[in-house]
């Protein structure tokens, strides 16, 4: 598994303890990297860098999120559904060194291991939306 995919799947493991046990970030992530034997230094780097990104932008990602997942609420998607789509949209807007095609592939594949039957296709539906009404225009103009 690539590095990156592996940062991913740890930052999403991070962010979803913090949620189902309502602490900061900040502290699941301390706590999740203590509880670990071993790990890559490149993929706790990485998986920080997410995490961090998620929490700075939180409201702002979230509002995204809100605005294009019609007939859905935030609260009443999926924890790890929400996650994904915390970290793509994380990813999306904020990282511009990451190919938005391997963000959007990323989360569709994090929601294909940890999600249910229908959370690639939820996952992929609002990304991809966000994709091209916000980052796509973005990049045009700037060209």
């Amino acid at each position: 598994m690539r590095k990156r995919t592996k940062a991913r799947e740890e930052a999403l493991k991070i962010l979803y303890q913090a949620e189902i046990t309502r602490r900061s970030i900040e502290s699941a992530n301390d706590y999740y990297w203590t509880q670990k034997e071993k790990y890559d230094k490149t993929v706790r780097m990485f998986a920080g860098r997410i995490i961090e990104g998620v929490d700075q932008n939180l409201e702002e990602i979230d509002g995204k999120i809100s605005n294009y997942a019609t007939n859905w609420q935030l609260k009443r998607m999926a924890i790890i559904d929400r996650n994904i789509l915390r970290m793509g949209v994380y990813e999306l807007v904020y990282a511009e060194d990451i190919p938005p095609k391997v963000s959007i592939n990323e989360a569709v594949e994090l929601a294909k291991k940890f999600g249910d039957t229908e959370s690639s296709k939820f996952v992929n539906g609002i990304l991809d939306k966000i994709h091209k009404t916000e980052v796509l225009p973005n990049i045009s103009s700037d060209g």
